[in-house]
């Protein structure tokens, strides 16, 4: 089978993970390399559309048949089914959390008031907003090779990544200090893989049949219920992938799942936690009460405006 990837090292390292997987099925896996709009583009993200922008080429390349397999980071994937294909895995989730990279190994708290801290992420610099409020946070993109060697040459103080790509690429030794989720709630689906193909009940072709079949043997089934509540949270909010939410699903208790929720809107920001046993009610349920706290808020924020003018 054909797999396709982005050429990044993080998403070859993600890609030679899976291969490596498939082929202790007794598979045979060639890997090919897709150039997405995100990979090509230096614009931010919320400039260039965010959602699918690192996936819809990938995609395309399955529909075309040119692919068999697409390897994607979830969080990058968008929320809604793509007709004709199907994310046949989610394997077992890496560290989910968000780490800070700084030259000489300092926390945040250590750095100087008036740093600098970079990243792309609208949801990373709402919570940053709070969590590190002396320092200033600025925008930057790039794969994690650029966005490190900014730090190390002292265009700025600090970046934040994701732990599940450093200790992916066995860069455990950059990371100065492990946010955790108290800190800062991570992208929906952080540090989980999306191992996609086409649709076996949307073709005739046996051989799409055969490739899902041996990919969906590397699926976690409590990965996948966890990041499903993610992301139906996600769903319900009407955001992109790039939009400020932050969340996180964990097992709690007998079939079980607990999850975290945090989402910026209109300047105001709500956090909040539900506990339930079907992941996608639990999502939309978080959801809810989210979108009720922000009303709350902007009520609030609403009158004290009103009151000083």
């Amino acid at each position: 089978m054909i797999l396709g990837t982005r050429a990044s090292a993080l998403a070859m390292t993600q890609a030679n993970w899976v291969a490596a997987q498939l082929r202790e099925q007794g598979e045979s896996v060639d890997l090919v390399t897709v150039r997405t709009h995100g990979d090509i583009s230096g614009a931010p993200l919320t400039e260039i559309g965010g959602t699918g922008v690192f996936a819809s080429a990938l995609r395309s390349a399955l529909h075309r048949g040119e692919i068999d397999v697409a390897v994607h980071s979830l969080k990058d994937l968008p929320v809604a089914q793509e007709p004709g294909l199907r994310v046949a895995a989610i394997p077992t989730r890496e560290d989910a959390r968000d780490v800070v990279v700084t030259a000489d190994g300092r926390e945040l708290d250590a750095v100087a008031e008036g740093g600098t801290i970079g990243t792309g992420s609208p949801r990373r610099a709402g919570q940053l907003a709070t969590i590190a409020k002396h320092l200033r946070i600025v925008d930057i993109r790039g794969n994690v090779d650029t966005r490190v060697s900014k730090v190390r040459r002292g265009e700025v103080d600090a970046v934040v990544l994701a732990a599940a790509g450093l200790r992916r690429l066995g860069r455990e030794a950059d990371i100065s200090q492990t946010l955790e989720l108290a800190q800062m709630l991570p992208a929906p689906g952080q540090g989980a893989l999306a191992i996609e193909c086409r649709d076996p009940r949307a073709t005739t072709d046996h051989a799409d049949a055969e490739v899902h079949e041996a990919c969906a043997r590397l699926d976690d089934p409590v990965t996948r219920d966890c990041v499903t509540a993610e992301r139906a949270m996600l769903a319900r909010l009407e955001a992109g992938c790039t939009a400020p939410v932050g969340a996180y699903a964990e097992p709690d208790g007998s079939e079980g799942y607990r999850l975290t929720g945090w989402v910026e809107m209109n300047g105001a920001t709500a956090r909040d936690a539900a506990s339930g046993n079907e992941p996608h009610h639990l999502g939309e349920t978080l959801a809810e009460r989210l979108l009720q706290h922000l009303s709350v808020e902007t009520q609030k924020s609403t009158l004290v405006m009103e009151r000083e003018s």
